[in-house]
């Protein structure tokens, strides 16, 4: 940065390289709407107010407001890399992205992060990271890389690195297990992410003293109040499975509470939805809809996020600032006619990123063969059934009588679930049952499951269950539909089981079409199918989960019996 060239262009003692003429520009910092010009030179604002430049553009009275901030996501989750993520999420105004690539950790252990952090220096938008803390999620599954504390301070002063991702294993801190209390007192000159669904009173307490500064796991306003009363920064999430912000901005009005500790974030957004709505700029405009004011809701989505992650000079239109810059045609609806990045408009970035993956994430689906008897469940008289809850990724723990299961068998409200694991060939295996999905007929399977990304199947027959199996080895991993013992569809996620490495456009189609086989072959339409399955394995959120180790109890923390 040459300071000397700003300061001489704040003064007009130089022309700005670019004036955005005639804006109402949304003041962040005291809440109001002014009129001006706004200056750029070298990327950065150097003035707001009348100025002539280089190049000019008139906004004609349309509304400028800072580039949008995405608190909280996992790009793994779209299925596409992180440079092809960042154009989707630049098109909706978000211009900054704090992710947490635990996804693809678990995958790859550091050889992966470290991959990670080399293509996000090539990324198009601010790509910041926060470091992994939990690889794997809890001991009660076989994942693809293991991180302790000193394999985490390698990559501490890396210049994309925030701090450290969110800490799942809430157990592991209030117990004070001491390889978690290695890992936060290596970041505690940092910032710290948090995952506590349900925590509340004394654990709250303690899970907070612990160092943790944010929480996105809030699904009711009651839970959110009480993590903020606890000086927690709650990030609002809406994405694709979990939907939260009605529930918590709704409370947020009735109640007229402060936000300046709030901000958005998507977690796990599929690429179509992000598509037809964006991301940040879509929980904007639900928020305005619920009643939250646009001057407040912009704040959540932009210099919110900047203050809670220590980011100096992003989140506002304002001198010194980056002139990462959304126009809008109002702030009711929030449509988006323009984006600039750094001062550059969208439209001109370059997506030529030359980044280059490990050729280890690119092989890594190596389950073990699988036997004539892998789907199998003993007898028993009561069985503990996971419960699929319609548009959330929490489940309900059913407790089903040996008869009540046969009878869901048969009329299709019950179905096996089973997990195998991918990464050593070791031959762990665990099949429970489950209600809620609504497959009719055949198996639906994935390399995605959250979050040590083994093989997630479920089905109504061991035989097709087997052969969705052997089709995710064959293309290194994706999604998949069996029935009557043939592949009627299968997405390829090549980079680390987990991502595409297509384009946008081409990747689209061939998601939404095997989307729609799914909803065809009777799966549930309040849930995503696929999505609400990767969720199946994560035995970190309430209340009950399969991992490649058995049926596991995520409130008592501990496998059922």
């Amino acid at each position: 940065m040459n300071i000397n060239r700003l300061i001489n262009a704040a003064q007009e003692k130089e022309l700005p390289d670019l004036v955005l003429k005639n804006a109402k520009i949304v003041n962040v910092f005291t809440g109001e709407i002014i009129s001006g010009d706004i200056a750029v030179t070298d990327g950065i604002i150097v003035g707001i107010g009348e100025y002539n430049g280089k190049n000019e553009k008139n906004i004609s009275g349309k509304y400028v407001v800072p580039g949008f901030v995405n608190a909280h996501v996992h790009v793994e989750s779209s299925m596409i890399t992180p440079p092809v993520y960042s154009v989707e999420e630049l098109k909706w105004g978000t211009t900054t992205i704090i992710t947490d690539p635990h996804e693809i950790v678990n995958v790859g252990g550091c050889v992966a992060l470290a991959n990670i952090l080399d293509v996000a220096k090539k990324c198009p938008t601010n790509y910041y990271v926060m470091l992994p803390s939990c690889v794997p999620a809890t001991p009660f599954e076989h994942s693809g890389g293991v991180l302790n504390a000193d394999d985490l301070v390698k990559f501490k002063n890396d210049e994309c690195t925030l701090g450290l991702g969110e800490m799942m294993n809430v157990p592991g801190v209030l117990n004070c297990d001491s390889s978690v209390i290695d890992k936060l007192n290596a970041f505690s000159d940092m910032v710290i992410d948090g995952h506590s669904p349900m925590v509340s009173g004394k654990e709250l307490n303690a899970y907070v003293c612990s160092g943790v500064k944010t929480d996105h796991e809030s699904v009711t306003y009651e839970e959110a109040a009480e993590k903020l009363r606890c000086a927690m920064a709650v990030l609002v999430r809406e994405g694709s499975a979990s939907k939260n912000l009605k529930a918590i901005i709704s409370g947020v009005v009735k109640n007229n509470i402060d936000t300046s500790n709030m901000a958005f974030c998507t977690d796990d957004k599929h690429l179509a939805d992000i598509r037809k709505e964006g991301t940040i700029r879509f929980n904007v405009k639900k928020s305005v809809e619920l009643g939250l004011s646009p001057i407040k809701a912009i704040q959540m989505a932009t210099i919110n996020a900047a203050r809670i992650y220590g980011l100096k000079n992003i989140g506002a239109v304002a001198c010194g600032y980056k002139a990462d810059l959304v126009v809008l045609d109002d702030i009711e609806k929030f449509s988006v006619l323009d984006v600039y990045k750094d001062g550059v408009p969208v439209s001109e970035i370059s997506t030529d990123f030359n980044a280059v993956y490990d050729e280890s994430m690119l092989k890594s689906v190596n389950p073990a063969p699988l036997k004539d008897n892998s789907f199998d469940i003993p007898k028993k008289d009561i069985y503990n059934v996971i419960g699929i809850v319609d548009n959330q990724i929490i489940t309900e723990n059913i407790i089903m009588t040996d008869e009540e299961v046969r009878n869901g068998l048969k009329d299709g409200t019950v179905r096996k679930i089973a997990v195998v694991e991918r990464h050593h060939a070791t031959g762990n295996s665990a099949t429970a049952y489950i209600t809620g999905y609504g497959l009719k007929h055949g198996a639906v399977a994935t390399t995605v499951a959250h979050d040590s990304h083994n093989i997630i199947i479920i089905g109504d027959n061991d035989n097709d269950m087997k052969i969705a199996v052997d089709e995710l080895k064959r293309v290194n991993g994706g999604y998949t539909i069996v029935k009557d013992g043939k592949v009627v569809d299968t997405l390829p996620l090549e980079l680390g089981g987990l991502m595409s490495m297509k384009s946008a456009d081409e990747f689209i189609p061939l998601l939404d079409r095997i989307i729609n086989t799914a909803y065809e072959m009777g799966v549930n339409r309040n849930i995503d199918p696929f999505i609400t399955l990767s969720f199946m394995a994560l035995p970190v959120i309430p209340k009950i989960r399969i991992t490649d180790c058995g049926l596991f109890d995520a409130e008592k923390f501990s496998f059922t019996e």
